[in-house]
């Protein structure tokens, strides 16, 4: 036996013979410990972030009332894009400066808490109560005010950017305005046109679709509104897909146009444009939660989350041969809501 291994054999098991307890590290004291005014500077930022985010959370709430509803940057509304920001900012300049407070201001040297059993004693309570007493007066919040005010401040505003603009909607009909939600701008005779720019979108014959294909259709007229007039709202609603199926490929075959039919593209389940369509299977598929619709069998729903097929729009042909609608959707599109039947 080697000498190393006599060594080690003759080692005690008794953990408390075999290591000595090295204890804390000694305590570095951060600068500004030694510098009051580092100290200054570190409150102030605190305070400072606290208070830009108090700050942001209101701007975004009173830029959603002045900015225009037809404001866009790009393709992004301009009301929702500072709603966005001023919650970022917001949540975030409180989450900053909470960590910031604690690493540069409260007191961070290291104790060890023995451990003790489950059962307290009237003394051990008294004892956890003046160290949640030493942990308040750690933090400094009663000798630092501004810091508290501008926390409260930051609290109180950062959820405005998200709770306004639902309070700003409530309509006259039982506290929601929801006969938005209730029809579309399908009305009978309105042609089906190609979704598209204002002068690229035409109007559909019934010869032109054929078995197998598929057209992206709004309603004729909805590209002369302008974004004043509720251009995005309505298209949001009244995106229909138009896709001809061999009639015997279909179960009801009654409920289309020679082979025709035109679904809503808003998922049922959370609104989401249902647009990917797979010509051997009929299926229409959401690509936001896998919703599958049956095309073949008026679009009901064979896996996903979707609980109600898309709904039809009704369509027949007018007098030149062009596809036009038979009126509204029968039902209202899109996702439940709490006053929706069905």
């Amino acid at each position: 036996m080697s000498k190393d291994i006599q060594s080690a054999s003759t080692l005690s098991n008794d953990p408390e013979e075999r290591f000595e307890n090295p204890g804390l590290p000694p305590h570095t004291p951060r600068k500004n410990e030694s510098k009051p005014g580092l100290k200054k500077l570190d409150s102030a930022i605190v305070t400072g972030v606290f208070s830009l985010s108090a700050l942001a959370s209101l701007a975004a709430v009173v830029l959603y009332f002045v900015l225009p509803d037809y404001s866009t940057l790009g393709n992004i509304r301009l009301g929702n894009l500072v709603l966005g920001l001023g919650l970022a900012i917001g949540f975030g300049g409180i989450g900053f400066a909470a960590v910031y407070w604690a690493k540069a201001l409260m007191n961070d040297e290291e104790m060890v808490e023995e451990r003790h059993t489950s059962r307290t004693s009237p003394e051990e309570r008294a004892e956890a109560m003046e160290i949640m007493r030493q942990g308040v007066a750690d933090s400094g919040v009663a000798r630092r005010p501004f810091i508290t005010a501008a926390l409260g401040g930051a609290l109180a505003l950062v959820p405005l950017p998200f709770l306004v603009p639902l309070v700003a909607n409530l309509g006259e009909e039982d506290g929601w305005d929801i006969s938005k939600l209730k029809h579309t701008m399908w009305a009978r005779g309105k042609r089906l046109m190609t979704d598209g720019p204002h002068d690229m979108s035409r109007p559909i014959k019934m010869d032109d679709v054929t078995i197998g294909s598929v057209f992206h259709v709004i309603p004729e007229g909805l590209n002369d509104l302008s974004h004043e007039e509720g251009y995005a709202d309505e298209k949001a609603k009244a995106v229909v897909l138009v896709i001809r199926l061999d009639e015997k490929d279909l179960k009801q075959p009654e409920n289309s146009l020679d082979g025709i039919v035109a679904f809503s593209k808003i998922c049922t389940h959370v609104g989401c444009p249902v647009a990917l369509y797979e010509q051997q299977t009929h299926h229409l598929l959401c690509p936001c939660h896998q919703s599958t619709f049956d095309v073949s069998d008026g679009a009901k729903v064979v896996f996903g989350p979707a609980k109600r097929p898309l709904p039809q729009l009704p369509i027949t042909v007018d007098e030149e041969g062009y596809l036009i609608a038979e009126g509204d959707f029968p039902e209202p599109v899109g996702p439940s809501y709490w006053e929706r039947k069905k």
